[in-house]
């Protein structure tokens, strides 16, 4: 077992926070077998007026050498009776520790002022996190929702470590707090900071992956942008060759739908933007999904959140309860059957929407039972995000709505 990376999570929903901590300190004594390497720590907005305690009380309970965590609307964890639980707008605390054998684990805490700009050599961006990238790092990290410049840093980061994992979320405070809080621990700074990104990068005897599970279904048929500025269609090419403004083929589209999803559009509409420019044929986790965010009735445009560019295949998409919980049904069972003879897995990590949980499906804890129950119970924590970080089609996104699990394994 020594040599075996050991991944517990414990959780506790005291309304106390030194209750809190001492059953979660408690709980994970009894259950780590080795030293532990690394914490991550997800603590309820609940808590947001005792969070310059957290860290003080936590390391004393529990010394940890590196700790990464945030505040967040809602929190997932497992309980002492082994079961996951998504607590959403209620007290609570997760904390992960791991402890692994022959893995570096480096933390960082980045601002935005300091940002390399997007034209700046990889070097730059290598010395700003101070790993080579010979190494092969992994990363997971958790930003400030306003001041962190996550997209930048996310090109920068697939810039300059093209083969690695990125995977994390936005810190959020829910309903019940202002102060989102992002806990930083290491052996030469032990913080509460309010801006920017904190991470740590994983290199080593370690597997990241992951599944990002955007929770949308596709309608109608792919088109091809003909002419677009910015983040604006201006011109769709359809199946049959015809070139028409976007708004007119969406109003087409729409009228053929059933009653029901013609009612979903109305506010459940998105528009999902092909990754892999050569795939012929395209599955549902191909697209990219962002928001529609308006349209021009005088020249039928329509405005969506990121940049377009001529050539670009897109296509609507609708988001349900019943699309989000096949389009992740359909990610874990591919999962599974493309690693039946993969190393077991040790951990996981869950980075969930704050629009997903109890609010999307009308009951709790669903993303988390349906990802442990094809991934055999397995030790999870996360938190409910503002954001969510993780790879489509080769490269990181910030993305809305989404559930992102990151998922450990040790090489065999």
């Amino acid at each position: 077992m020594h040599n075996q990376i050991q991944w517990i999570n414990a959780l506790s929903t005291r309304p106390s926070l030194e209750a809190a901590i001492a059953e979660i300190a408690d709980c994970l004594q009894k259950s780590l077998l080795n030293l532990p390497d690394l914490g991550i720590l997800f603590i309820s907005s609940a808590y947001a007026s005792e969070y310059l305690r957290v860290l003080p009380l936590l390391l004393e309970k529990f010394p940890l050498p590196v700790l990464i965590g945030c505040g967040g609307g809602g929190i997932i964890g497992i309980n002492s009776q082994n079961q996951v639980m998504e607590i959403e707008d209620r007290p609570a605390i997760s904390l992960s520790v791991a402890h692994l054998p022959n893995v570096e684990v480096h933390p960082f805490h980045i601002l935005a002022e300091n940002l390399p700009d997007l034209d700046s050599s990889p070097e730059k961006w290598v010395e700003l996190i101070g790993v080579p990238p010979e190494k092969q790092p992994h990363f997971i990290l958790l930003a400030d929702t306003f001041s962190s410049k996550i997209n930048d840093l996310l090109e920068g980061l697939d810039f300059a470590y093209p083969g690695s994992i990125k995977i994390g979320g936005l810190a959020s405070s829910g309903s019940m707090g202002t102060q989102s809080g992002l806990f930083y621990h290491s052996h030469t700074d032990s913080s509460l900071y309010q801006q920017g990104t904190i991470g740590i990068a994983l290199s080593g005897n370690i597997i990241l992956e992951t599944i990002v599970a955007q929770g949308c279904r596709p309608i109608g048929p792919t088109y091809i942008v003909n002419q677009g500025e910015r983040n604006v269609i201006i011109e769709l090419t359809d199946t049959e060759g015809k070139s028409l403004p976007p708004l007119e083929l969406l109003r087409e589209l729409i009228q053929s739908l059933s009653e029901e999803d013609r009612q979903l559009a109305q506010h459940s509409l998105f528009v999902g933007i092909a990754r892999d420019e050569f795939k012929l044929q395209l599955d549902t986790g191909d697209f990219l999904i962002r928001n529609l965010l308006g349209v021009d009735p005088r020249y039928g445009a329509i405005a969506i959140g990121d940049r377009v560019r001529p050539g670009q295949r897109i296509q609507f998409h609708l988001r349900d309860a019943q699309a989000s919980a096949t389009d992740l049904e359909m990610l874990l069972r591919n999962y599974q059957n493309e690693k039946t003879n993969a190393p077991p897995t040790a951990g996981a990590l869950i980075f969930s929407c704050l629009g997903r949980g109890e609010n999307l499906y009308g009951k709790p804890n669903f993303d988390s039972e349906l990802f442990r129950r094809y991934l055999n119970n397995i030790q999870i924590g996360g938190f409910f995000c503002s954001g969510e970080i993780g790879p489509v089609g080769g490269r990181t996104f910030l993305h809305g709505y989404t559930s992102a699990f990151g998922i450990i394994r040790q090489p065999l």
